[in-house]
């Protein structure tokens, strides 16, 4: 009787010796780190209805990530636009850069709206960085002016193996605000506004310029790539046909878009 009394006395030491170990390793996992580097243009804390929200943070999750969400809701009467998204592609990382441009809705309501950045790691941990964010009218009535210095030939060849590129710049009298060039489809039928990195193939995407209103851009790709120059990249399904490059350029305080010519070519 003895016996038994002793050997459960040391199991249960033993249990409650593993426990409290367990229990400490989880306490002791911090929580995730967000500096939120990035809110609006240069980190103005600024969006223009009709343009994209700028959104950077820098994250380091020592029980590594599990989501990240942004919450952004209106504080006023006239606002109302909400958004609330989970981004899943950061889950397992310790350290990570978020980079997003969230599309604000030409007709999301001029006003003040709050803005939340949540993460939660793999061990239930939480942490929010929170700012305040002002969405305002659009200021620049002036598109975006583009020159393509270099081109395939209308009705170029190509096969797999070989290279299309196109090159030129983008200025603008404020500040540009994106850019996009995509391999388009004939047989799609999509109008020049529809062609996205969702729906092409991208030879370029970027809202990175050399300067606020000026940009020197160069894009290419190899027929026949698994993946395309989107971040993150898309695979591609190759098909023969005719096909166009399209370079599609927009300001950063207006929303204007502009558009180049269609560049034709071919692909066997």
């Amino acid at each position: 009787m003895n016996i038994n009394f002793k050997i459960s006395a040391i199991i249960l030491a033993v249990t409650s010796i593993v426990l409290f170990n367990s229990c400490k390793k989880e306490e002791s996992i911090a929580k995730p780190q967000i500096t939120l580097t990035e809110l609006g243009l240069e980190n103005s804390m600024i969006g223009y209805l009709g343009t994209d929200l700028h959104v950077e943070a820098d994250i380091i999750a020592e029980g590594k990530i599990k989501t990240v969400k942004i919450e952004i809701h209106p504080e006023g009467s006239v606002g109302t636009w909400t958004f609330d998204t989970i981004f899943t592609e950061f889950s397992g990382m310790k350290n990570a850069t978020f980079h997003k441009h969230i599309d604000i809705p030409a007709n999301a309501g001029a006003d003040d709206y709050h803005f939340h950045f949540i993460v939660v790691d793999l061990n239930g941990n939480e942490s929010v960085a929170e700012s305040e964010l002002e969405i305002q009218q659009p200021t620049d009535a002036v598109p975006p002016i583009l020159a393509i210095t270099s081109a395939p030939t209308a009705n170029q060849t190509f096969a797999t193996g070989q290279t299309i590129a196109i090159s030129g710049t983008a200025n603008d009298d404020l500040s540009l605000g994106g850019m996009y060039i995509g391999l388009v489809r004939v047989d799609q039928g999509l109008t020049d506004a529809q062609v996205s990195a969702e729906n092409t193939i991208t030879l370029l995407h970027t809202h990175d310029f050399q300067t606020p209103s000026s940009h020197n851009f160069s894009a290419n790709i190899i027929v026949g790539a698994a993946l395309d120059n989107n971040t993150p990249q898309n695979p591609i399904t190759w098909t023969a046909g005719e096909y166009y490059i399209l370079v599609k350029c927009k300001d950063a305080f207006g929303g204007n878009w502009t558009y180049s010519n269609h560049y034709s070519i071919i692909l066997n």
